[in-house]
């Protein structure tokens, strides 16, 4: 059979358990939102007490100072995250928000409405993703990143889908796995995190249609030169070309 040639992306570190950096430069929140996209991932998102936590570390005891984190008021009057995700989880100040402003900054643990325009210091977060450059099937590539760094990468977010679309350009392959499996048995996508696939990126023809063969594997990449997910197929029993990847971890 042939056997084509792909790279993987492994995660490095979990997508939930977040790396925050204090940038001690002022700026307005859109310049703010500009820089963290450029040098890490995105302005700060926090989804959980855990990353508050982290946050708070983040500033190195000057809790106390007003610094931009990611969270902006959409126009229709609802919080959400710089990477588009919805702020499920909210910290603000018992007075707070004031609904007078559209972007959010952290002082002592909690959260303040703030002019967008105001020009403060702010926290990026960075989620590490590393292209691994050998051929391997999908299921030698989640051995590799489980054995070697964490898991293959699962793309819950635009905020991770803008990351892994800047690191898989290093891919020696056209295109790349990702940590997405689809079960025959229950009919659905799934990430091997665990979570559902809630945020879609399918390219056009992708990621609906029945496989003829019940019993192929298909698994999910991204192509290293485009933004969407494809589905590749695997041979178990069928008669289907066997398909290596590189890949990604985090």
């Amino acid at each position: 059979a042939q056997r084509l040639s792909f790279t993987a992306l492994c995660s490095v570190s979990e997508c939930v358990q977040r790396q925050y950096h204090l940038i001690n430069e002022k700026k307005t929140w859109t310049e703010a939102q500009r820089y963290c996209r450029e040098k890490y991932t995105d302005l700060a998102t926090a989804d959980n007490m855990n990353d508050m936590n982290e946050l708070n570390k983040s500033v190195n005891g000057g809790g106390f100072q007003f610094v931009w984190i990611g969270l902006q008021k959409t126009g229709r009057d609802e919080w959400q995250w710089s990477s588009g995700e919805p702020a499920l989880y909210l910290n603000w100040e018992h007075t707070q928000p004031e609904g007078r402003d559209y972007c959010a900054m952290m002082r002592n643990r909690q959260w303040h409405d703030f002019p967008c325009s105001a020009t403060k210091t702010f926290i990026c977060n960075n989620n590490k993703l590393i292209v691994i450059r050998e051929n391997l099937t999908w299921s030698e590539a989640l051995r590799y990143c489980r054995q070697n760094h964490v898991d293959l990468v699962s793309v819950h977010s635009e905020e991770i889908q803008r990351r892994v679309m800047n690191v898989v350009k290093l891919a020696s392959t056209a295109e790349v796995w990702l940590g997405l499996r689809y079960s025959h048995i229950l009919g659905v996508w799934y990430w091997v995190s665990g979570q559902s696939v809630c945020y879609q990126n399918w390219a056009p023809g992708n990621g609906t249609s029945e496989e003829d063969c019940e019993h192929t594997v298909r698994s999910g990449a991204v192509q290293s030169g485009g933004d969407h997910f494809h589905v590749r197929k695997q041979v178990l029993v069928c008669s289907l070309p066997l398909t290596s990847f590189s890949f990604i971890t985090l």
